[in-house]
């Protein structure tokens, strides 16, 4: 009897984990597609009752709480994945691409996590991805590469505004990704290379 609940009861943490995967899954995509979808939509997509929905998220804000360290989640995977070997210049330019890809992809969905969380919840996602960064700069001022004349913190600070400002760009229509792919390199180099100046 015993081994009979056991298995029931792993049963429905399986079950609860699947929903609650589907869930945010589809708060992604409705989202992404729909910014004003309602927990209605997204219960629907899940394939999943509203009693459901409630029962692991209270409300529209407690989903977009989640769906924003699920993502953020994805992004350090992917990031933590990358090989940023060779010279500073290098990995930079491979954090870059990576990092700005998944921005991309992202953007709708980031789109409506900055409408409607606080500005600090999503300052404060940033953790490991922020670490990458000034990990990366540090290396880079060390072997003469980067430019110290500025603190890491602002260094940091630029490098997450110029990516969020151009996803921001694209977004509201008034660049294209193709004008970012092409001046994005460019324009993280100019401020950050080192001149007689400023090492």
């Amino acid at each position: 009897m015993l081994v009979a609940q056991g298995q029931r009861e792993r049963a429905v943490r399986s079950d609860s984990t699947r929903n609650r995967e589907a869930i945010l899954a589809a708060a992604a995509d409705c989202l992404t597609a729909n910014p004003a979808a309602s927990l209605a939509d997204i219960a629907l997509a899940a394939g999943v009752g509203r009693v459901t929905l409630y029962g692991h998220f209270s409300s529209r804000s407690d989903l977009l709480h989640a769906l924003l360290h699920h993502t953020m989640a994805r992004v350090e995977s992917e990031l933590a994945a990358l090989n940023l070997e060779g010279t500073a210049w290098h990995a930079l330019d491979t954090l870059v691409a990576s990092s700005w890809k998944l921005l991309n992809d992202l953007n709708a969905l980031r789109g409506v996590i900055e409408r409607e969380l606080p500005e600090a919840e999503a300052h404060n996602s940033h953790g490991d991805p922020r670490a990458r960064v000034e990990h990366l700069l540090a290396r880079g001022r060390a072997d003469g590469s980067f430019r110290k004349d500025q603190t890491i913190e602002w260094q940091t600070a630029c490098y997450f505004s110029i990516l969020h400002g151009a996803a921001s760009e694209i977004r509201e229509g008034r660049l294209t990704e193709a004008e970012v792919q092409r001046n994005l390199p460019q324009t993280l180099r100019l401020l950050l290379e080192a001149s007689n100046g400023s090492s």
